[in-house]
């Protein structure tokens, strides 16, 4: 007899970055490079950091359930109505919201193959069916995913820049898509590496959802900001969708000190800007240093870069934790001979490149 529901038997449990703990217990390490999770090499905003200290005292007490002070610090921040925007325990939490609120149990979502796995790990466990359609040169091909729209597809889901890939699609190409969608199909545009963009063509997605109802974009504040460890993203709807989505909300799901670091991360300018400075001048080095090392790379908009190796991309990963750094396996995404690399500091990139070479000529 089956103590689960039947389709959680088929469900492969997302496979976490390793931690920097983790490392240094298995292989009795002082010190430890985590380059796996994309997040911030900087650590945290520095206006966040003393919001959170500020806020600790009140921890016995729960968060607003309606995140009223973000809600009104992000409205302003994108011009936008407060009704416009839901809070989520990061963007994972709010994928899980749209497929329960909008995707009934004999409906399907579509995606890509090689992409965000929350979208196909949050349907499968809800026993939503999901359909994948290859990426075309490491990129998401809007045309086939039309093509494979039917009756029964209730949601599209586009990571935008795509990770693990670093791609994106371009605003000509999301205005061509969204043109004819069947009535009441939901877009999702998972927006959370648009701060690292450098390129003029990335779809200004705000005028999508002023235009239309069955948009909803997802953006979160792990990256950029850094503020990945207090879990806080949102989403922006037209105002219809976002009340429906309030209903399948658990509340007080964005705790306190996430709320006050959030607020005061819209305010740091100085500190985004220098993020974005270490990790356009970081990849640039990146490629750089590949080019020389005759090693294969997507080229990404993003603050982490796809590699291909040229051997089982695992055996890599494993080599360079025994150096104390840690990169991002591609098993998971079924791309044997790739790693995955976040941009970090100066230092750390020049030390992973040090450590790439090592590993790929075959010290331990």
């Amino acid at each position: 007899m089956n103590i689960a529901r039947k389709n959680i038997y088929n469900v492969t449990a997302y496979a976490a970055g390793k931690p920097i703990e983790e490392a240094k217990r298995q292989f009795g390490l002082k010190k430890v490079i985590k380059l796996a999770s994309n997040e911030n090499p900087l650590g945290p905003s520095p206006k966040a950091l003393r919001a959170v200290k500020r806020a600790l005292p009140a921890i016995n007490r729960y968060p607003d359930s309606h995140c009223f002070y973000l809600k009104k610090k992000l409205s302003k921040f994108l011009n936008l109505e407060q009704s416009n925007l839901i809070l989520g325990n990061g963007s994972d939490e709010l994928i899980d919201i749209i497929i329960k609120t909008f995707v009934e149990e004999d409906e399907s979502i579509i995606t890509a193959d090689i992409t965000f796995l929350e979208y196909k790990i949050v349907s499968q466990v809800l026993g939503r069916r999901v359909i994948t359609v290859p990426l075309r040169y490491f990129k998401y091909d809007l045309a086939s995913i039309k093509k494979k729209i039917d009756k029964n597809c209730k949601a599209v889901f586009i990571s935008n820049p795509n990770n693990p890939t670093g791609t994106y699609v371009s605003e000509d190409e999301v205005e061509d898509f969204i043109n004819d969608l069947p009535e009441g199909l939901l877009l999702v545009l998972d927006e959370a590496y648009d701060t690292f963009i450098d390129v003029d063509d990335f779809p200004r997605s705000i005028k999508f959802v002023k235009r239309h109802n069955n948009v909803i974009i997802l953006k979160t504040f792990s990256k950029a900001y850094g503020l990945a460890g207090l879990r806080v993203g949102y989403a922006i709807a037209a105002p219809p969708t976002v009340s429906l989505m309030e209903r399948a909300r658990q509340p007080f799901n964005v705790n306190l000190l996430a709320q006050a670091a959030a607020i005061a991360a819209l305010d740091d300018d100085s500190f985004l800007a220098k993020t974005r400075k270490v990790v356009l001048e970081g990849k640039a080095y990146l490629y750089d240093s590949l080019r020389k090392l005759g090693i294969a790379y997507v080229p990404s908009v993003t603050n982490f870069i796809l590699l291909d190796v040229g051997r089982d991309g695992t055996e890599v990963f494993k080599g360079m934790l025994k150096f104390g750094l840690i990169v991002r396996e591609m098993k998971q995404y079924g791309l044997k001979n790739f790693i995955r690399v976040t941009i970090g500091t100066g230092k750390e990139n020049e030390r992973f490149i040090r450590v790439l070479k090592k590993v790929l000529e075959g010290h331990s």
